[in-house]
């Protein structure tokens, strides 16, 4: 039993990206929905009465998010208000359930299985990437790569992302396995941040040296390549953080290696086409287009929501029913996880979700200084604590930068984030009986 729980729960951090693999049974089901629901089960019935601290805490944020969101259900008033409600809780339930078990599974197992977790985790968007980059290679050629092994696999259509045409030429921004191009760059800051301060880390002559260098500059190209703002905004925020404590290595040779083989190679191929390129990033760069206007205004409707119903909103998961009848779009999202927590939950629900993410910021410090004593108490588990402590906060600011214009702090991707985060000091607290990976 315990291998099929850990089966379960690496197979959920490896796949918690695929948005496309879902079926549509009593609403969209994803293959991340039933992974992680098998991992649950199975580690319920392995589960003991003692739980770390973290997970018990968790818990009862769950709680208070759950409380928020019940009495927010007396702000629905149409039947379509109550399904999209019954979805959101549900999905909600499952994402911060298993946030907190994946917690207790991690402390249990210890600090070989964290490694081997968050190998999983970032060889799940690495291979994300890779799809990617073949899905664009054959949308290039005239094809579509979705069709020949998504669709037949879930009986959903799916294509890459057309942003427009150039010169009759088609604009393509690879979405890959997520369901937009823009949540696949917000998605990969996280491996790209993380990964950083730790392969800066290593030394020399470490075996996964070359291949971290390889595999970040690999989804550097891959994150430009999405054309995503949102995701260079939140890299963006994530490496100045990083840059506090690793300005040393601004011109070390280790740094400078993946960046420019990732320049080289995006060298070639935009001045292979540079008036191509040069209309798509003018076009990106500007700022007074549909799109952007989209994404501003629905702040607007923050103020018109606080006003009617300022402490819980008009319900969770609700922002598309109330958008729909106010402009007749159905299907459309708010664009923005800030403006989706205070329409959806109000004042109070902003509250509790902010003293959530400040406890989650105090634990990263705390993982920060536990990484600092095993430094100075010459520790060489030090060496990997700290860059792992570090790349966290980074992935999280940067997410949250990220998420202004997104709600990818919503999805699955981001709850393994957390789960992975929190773990931390509680794995690497005690002793390991053999020298760290």
């Amino acid at each position: 039993m315990r291998r099929l729980t850990s089966f379960f729960f690496l197979a959920t951090l490896a796949c918690c990206t695929f948005e496309k693999v879902h079926w549509n049974l009593a609403g969209t089901i994803n293959l991340a929905d039933i992974l992680a629901l098998c991992f649950l089960v199975s580690y319920g019935v392995l589960m003991r009465p003692r739980v770390p601290r973290t997970s018990a805490i968790l818990l009862g944020f769950f709680a208070a998010f759950v409380l928020v969101d019940l009495i927010g259900f007396y702000n629905l008033d149409t039947a379509a208000a109550l399904t999209q409600f019954v979805k959101g809780l549900v999905k909600f339930a499952i994402h911060f359930v298993f946030l907190a078990f994946a917690v207790s599974w991690l402390w249990r197992r210890g600090q070989g299985y964290y490694w081997r977790s968050l190998g999983f985790f970032c060889g799940g968007l690495a291979f994300n990437a890779l799809y990617g980059v073949a899905q664009l290679l054959v949308a290039e050629a005239g094809g579509n790569l979705d069709s020949q092994l998504i669709s037949p696999l879930t009986g959903g259509a799916s294509q890459i992302n057309i942003y427009g045409a150039v010169s009759g030429s088609s604009v393509f921004r690879p979405n890959a396995l997520t369901g937009d191009p823009n949540h696949l760059g917000v998605m990969l800051i996280v491996p790209l941040l993380i990964l950083a301060p730790l392969y800066l880390r290593l030394e020399r002559t470490h075996r996964l040296k070359s291949r971290l260098a390889v595999l970040i500059g690999f989804l550097l190209i891959v994150e430009l390549a999405t054309l995503s703002r949102s995701g260079l905004l939140g890299l963006g925020v994530g490496a100045l953080i990083l840059g506090l404590p690793y300005r040393g290595y601004l011109r070390s040779r280790a740094l400078l290696l993946p960046l420019a083989g990732a320049t080289v190679v995006l060298g070639t191929v935009i001045l292979s086409r540079l008036h191509y390129f040069e209309v798509v990033l003018r076009s990106r760069v500007q700022t007074s287009g549909g799109s952007q206007s989209a994404h501003f205004e629905v702040y607007s409707f923050v103020p018109q929501i606080l006003h009617s119903h300022p402490l819980f909103g008009l319900g969770l998961n609700n922002f598309s029913v109330y958008y729909q009848l106010v402009t007749g779009k159905s299907n459309w999202g708010p664009h923005s996880f800030y403006v989706s927590l205070l329409v959806e939950t109000g004042l109070v629900g902003a509250t509790v979700f902010g003293a959530f993410l400040i406890w989650v910021f105090v634990r990263l410090r705390l993982t920060r200084a536990l990484g600092r004593a095993l430094t100075q108490a010459g520790d060489p588990l030090g060496a990997r604590v700290r860059p792992l402590a570090w790349g966290w906060t980074a992935a999280l600011a940067g997410t949250m930068a990220s998420n202004f214009f997104y709600l990818t702090m919503q999805f699955y991707y981001f709850y393994a984030f957390l789960a992975l985060a929190l773990a931390v000091p509680l794995v690497f607290a005690r002793r390991p009986a053999t020298a760290p990976a």
